[in-house]
């Protein structure tokens, strides 16, 4: 394979990890070839990947696709809450903190307007505008386009971004946990910022509430067994037993946790 044509290869997966749709035509225009070339390129690639085309359009294949993100943010609210108050009561004033995009890591950013002179590291556009109403905090956000209607960042730029820092608490979700504790999300780029963070911060703390157990997503990256600490709603379905067992006391159980307070 010529140079060129894997930098073309490695820029459309990269694209469609970003944004999951992208037209034939906006290909051509960027990469500057005709739109001959590539079609010929989407021919290879879509035989070995799971993408979808249609009407000049590739588009990354619904099964792989996350749920939207006003449905998740609205669905198990009181839960997410319980996650969010047992998460703020971690993080002291003046912390540095790095939070992932997702619906429950924007709860705790709510939750997390009780502090003060927090520095807030975050590719979350909704966390980063929450947190910018507490004029003690700073708030240091990823150049690069905002993925819509999720309000997020992420790609190339965003792992380097996140390179540049060091932070005390690194605060993310994950879109699924596999029965042997795999951390799952729904593109390769949402791993590595995962991952930059948790590499870069001094304590990991996984929020996620358990309908994230065993739930299926395609990009795999870390271990839940490898985080300092996870923070769930509740136990979840009695599948997860033997995975919350082998957490012992890096688990917290948040409304269990509320109920006592």
């Amino acid at each position: 394979m010529s140079p060129k044509k894997k930098i073309r290869e490695d820029f459309i997966r990269n694209i469609l990890a970003e944004r999951g749709s992208v037209s034939v035509g906006s290909l051509a225009e960027t990469l500057d070839v005709s739109m001959q070339t590539i079609r010929r390129d989407l021919d290879k690639l879509s035989a070995s990947e799971n993408w979808h085309r249609a009407y000049g359009r590739i588009s990354v294949a619904k099964s792989l696709l996350n749920t939207p993100f006003e449905l998740r943010a609205s669905t198990n609210l009181k839960g997410k809450q319980a996650i969010a108050e047992v998460t703020a009561a971690q993080i002291p004033n003046g912390s540095t903190i790095f939070i992932s995009i997702g619906s429950t890591p924007l709860e705790v950013s709510k939750a997390l307007l009780s502090k003060r002179d927090l520095t807030v590291i975050t590719n979350n556009l909704g966390a980063a505008l929450t947190l910018g109403n507490e004029t003690s905090n700073r708030i240091l956000i990823p150049g690069g386009e905002i993925r819509l209607p999720d309000k997020d960042i992420i790609g190339e730029e965003t792992e380097q971004f996140f390179d540049r820092f060091r932070a005390e608490f690194a605060i993310f979700g994950v879109g699924g946990v596999a029965k042997d504790g795999g951390l799952l999300d729904f593109h390769p780029a949402e791993v590595q910022a995962r991952l930059k963070m948790k590499e870069h911060s001094s304590k990991s703390i996984l929020v996620l509430d358990s309908s994230k157990f065993i739930r299926h997503a395609p990009a795999a990256g870390d271990n839940i067994t490898n985080l300092d600490l996870v923070i769930c709603d509740n136990p979840g379905p009695t599948p997860t037993s033997n995975l919350i067992l082998s957490l012992k006391n890096k688990i917290i159980f948040a409304e269990q946790e509320t109920e006592t307070l």
